[in-house]
């Protein structure tokens, strides 16, 4: 078990400790249910990406996009950001989203913490500590995270070392002020229960679950969606889910979904991840205004 100090640069407040000590538990929320909406940057990942150079934007163009669409935030995808990021390009990104009144719902990394010890890891680690730095910079309260594959390991293994960067990246976070959340993306995530045991072994309070609503492609995908909301630091919704060996995938359940996160008392922000194969010019506003009746007190 942790010592108290170790606790403490976990981000722990002195009514924290026994719940670090112990694992990450379910968040408990006074009050009501509350779903600020947000939009992540991955989108737009083409127009980002600049595939079709008559329809580049930038994040500054993304940032009043959601702005235009009356969101209250906007999730800046890390993969979007130019290659050598200063200080001063995420100060002027800042500045420009408090102008328009948006807020930093947070960022998106593309880690790997299944890696076995030895230098990749370690880069992998450093990468996902100098993104909580930016993420502080931006006034951006959360980071998504991904776990990996487990490869030529056990599963135990896998998880093992996915916990371990989870409690060392988890502790510096909190020591900034920012969430970390595990997406169920994939991997030895695949499955709800892997998801859940590996988050509830995570001894840092200032790490969560980023419910992703497409990814669980699994027998019962909003039953495990409805597992794991209680532990959700941040949820993205895609208009797309698909069952385990269902031959195409079926338009989302806005209401299901909007239950789901209102049983387990979620408050905090909902960004639509548009993966569909429409423009997203055009679908992404007609999904928010989706969003917006489904998830409306």
């Amino acid at each position: 078990m942790r010592s108290v100090g170790v606790l403490a640069a976990c981000g722990a407040a002195p009514g924290l400790l026994r719940r670090s000590a112990l694992g990450v538990e379910p968040l408990k929320r006074s009050g009501k249910p509350r779903f600020p909406l947000s939009l992540a940057a991955y989108s737009f990942r083409d127009a980002l990406q600049g595939k079709d150079p008559a329809r580049r934007i930038t994040l500054f163009d993304f940032i009043d996009f959601c702005a235009d669409q009356g969101l209250e935030a906007a999730e800046l995808t890390s993969y979007y950001f130019p290659p050598n990021v200063d200080h001063d390009y995420l100060i002027r990104i800042k500045r420009h989203a408090f102008l328009r009144g948006v807020a930093i719902s947070g960022t998106a990394i593309g880690n790997t913490f299944t890696l076995p010890k030895g230098p990749k890891r370690d880069e992998q680690i450093a990468l996902t500590k100098k993104w909580v730095d930016h993420a502080a910079i931006m006034g951006a309260p959360h980071i998504r995270v991904f776990a990996g594959n487990k490869g030529s390991l056990e599963m135990a293994e896998a998880k093992r070392l996915t916990i371990e960067a989870l409690e060392e990246c988890g502790e510096y976070a909190g020591s900034k002020g920012v969430f970390l959340g595990l997406e169920n993306h994939g991997g030895i995530v695949a499955e709800a229960d892997d998801l859940l045991e590996i988050v509830r072994a995570v001894r840092c309070p200032w790490v969560g679950i980023n419910l992703d609503g497409g990814n669980f492609h699994t027998d019962d995908p909003y039953g495990d969606l409805a597992r794991c909301a209680p532990y959700s630091v941040n949820v993205q919704i895609k208009v797309e889910v698909k069952k385990r060996g269902a031959a195409r995938a079926e338009p989302v359940d806005l209401e299901r979904m909007a239950k789901i996160l209102r049983e387990a008392n979620y408050q905090g922000y909902v960004a639509l991840e548009y993966e569909a194969a429409l423009d997203p010019w055009k679908a992404v506003p007609e999904w928010l205004g989706r969003m917006r009746a489904a998830l409306r007190p």
